[in-house]
């Protein structure tokens, strides 16, 4: 169904790895800010496992500064980046990735969690791995978790054209149906220059859904 994005004063975002913030919430987490609620990043990697280099450099700290330039975009209030592996984040000792979450959404007074939809949206295991600890977190905590989900179409045209493993959800999964403005979110996705030089898989998947994204209530 449509409608109005969830009034909350503060929300945390609980993501894998730099980008996922622009490349797939962005214009969520934008139209949160300029509604009031202020947003904090917790990113689990610095995402330096990326086969994506689209300029010189340790991804390392290349792609921590790029979510730091993307997150100002966007208007985020703070963003903390931790120091899990890349690609292993499933392996990881959940508590201690749960811990993570508990804390920063104690300390920044958090009334909600955003994620990624469960399968991680393009079947990443670390995309998973970190809606699993916020789930768990949110639980502790009894704070609503809001998973940003892809419209079951759009992922079977990429899966076609792409040969990718998205998940996608059909109308009846979706519970929210909101119109957005992917101008602030351009902006923060060419931050990205590491990640965004060479990615058509992002700008179909911007395309065939034009200026609308899809919520799911997890908890």
């Amino acid at each position: 169904m449509t409608g109005a994005l969830p009034d909350l004063t503060g929300m945390l975002v609980v993501c894998a790895h730099p980008d996922d913030e622009s490349f797939g919430v962005g214009a969520l987490i934008h139209a949160f800010a300029t509604g009031g609620t202020e947003v904090t990043i917790l990113c689990f990697t610095h995402g330096e496992a990326s086969t994506l280099h689209g300029i010189d450099g340790d991804l390392t700290t290349i792609r921590a500064a790029e979510l730091a330039a993307a997150s100002d975009h966007l208007g985020v209030a703070g963003v903390h980046v931790l120091d899990y592996p890349d690609g292993a984040l499933a392996d990881q000792p959940r508590d201690a990735l749960v811990d993570h979450v508990v804390e920063l959404a104690t300390d920044v007074d958090a009334e909600g969690l955003l994620v990624f939809d469960h399968g991680g949206i393009t079947g990443h295991p670390d995309h998973q791995a970190a809606t699993d600890a916020a789930l768990a977190a949110a639980d502790m905590l009894d704070l609503r978790v809001l998973a940003w989900a892809i419209p079951a179409q759009v992922a079977a045209t990429l899966n076609q054209e792409f040969d990718t493993t998205f998940v996608g959800r059909n109308d009846d999964e979706c519970h929210l149906t909101l119109e957005v403005d992917r101008t602030t979110q351009f902006a923060a996705i060419e931050c990205h220059t590491s990640q965004s030089a060479d990615n058509p898989v992002l700008r179909r998947r911007l395309l065939l859904q034009h200026d609308t994204e899809c919520l799911r209530f997890l908890r």
